[in-house]
């Protein structure tokens, strides 16, 4: 059944007018009224919809049913990635909350060749909210990640919170898994380098503000691999915990 986003309060036995750009996707996908659809607005919960009215510029729908079911992890995984070139980024918002991530945190660190700031940060941001959006309607998430405005990594790494903060870095003596197994279900935020990684002294002073440091193994993986590498790792070990 085709999953839509629909930014709005949503409530069993009204009509909505449908987002322009769903109505549009309606059209690409040739459905017609009385074809079912659900939608949900990112705060829990879906609803199974009929659609009552299919124009070129807009649609409109029918709530019949609310379903409160969920399908996110047991624990909250925030991605604090440091900025890839290109359109690496679009690719890593986009797997990560495929694989369940409750957060991403843009960085700007030392060997980051992107920067980001002001109006420019601000409208990258939205670009990766509709990222988060059509992504949590493919894998059939109902709450939407939340996404950051860009941070020094520096300045980020000062502010102290309950999370666990983890470090990815190839010379860790131990690994994200061996640290996992014996940890029980938490929420952390898993930090990762850009292209060339952290500098030793980024690293020395993510240790200093009480970041773990651990590997994701002995192969070195990209920056756009290591999020999805270390979601899928905490997932494996942690989900049916």
């Amino acid at each position: 059944m085709p999953r839509f986003y629909c930014p709005f309060p949503l409530q069993t036995g009204t009509e909505i007018e449908l987002p322009e750009s769903v109505a549009r996707h309606i059209l690409v996908l040739r459905l017609r009224p009385g074809d079912e659809i659900s939608v949900f607005n990112g705060e829990g919960g879906e609803h199974l919809a009929v659609l009552s009215e299919v124009e070129k510029r807009s649609s409109r729908a029918l709530l019949k049913h609310f379903s409160p079911r969920e399908a996110e992890l047991p624990f909250a995984v925030t991605i604090a990635q440091a900025l890839p070139e290109g359109s690496k980024m679009d690719w890593i918002v986009e797997k990560c909350v495929e694989l369940g991530a409750a957060g991403i945190q843009p960085l700007i660190s030392r060997r980051c060749v992107v920067r980001l700031s002001g109006e420019r940060a601000s409208k990258r941001v939205q670009h990766w909210e509709a990222i988060v959006a059509a992504a949590s309607e493919q894998c059939g998430r109902n709450r939407l990640a939340q996404v950051a405005q860009p941070s020094d990594f520096a300045a980020w790494a000062g502010h102290h919170d309950l999370h666990r903060r983890i470090l990815l870095t190839p010379r860790a003596s131990q690994s994200l898994a061996q640290w996992a197994t014996h940890q029980p279900q938490q929420a952390v935020a898993v930090v990762v380098g850009p292209e060339g990684g952290f500098t030793d002294e980024e690293e020395a002073l993510a240790t200093a503000q009480g970041m773990l440091a651990l590997s994701v193994g002995p192969r070195v993986l990209r920056t756009e691999t290591a999020a999805m590498a270390a979601l899928s790792t905490l997932s494996g070990l942690w989900e049916r915990g």
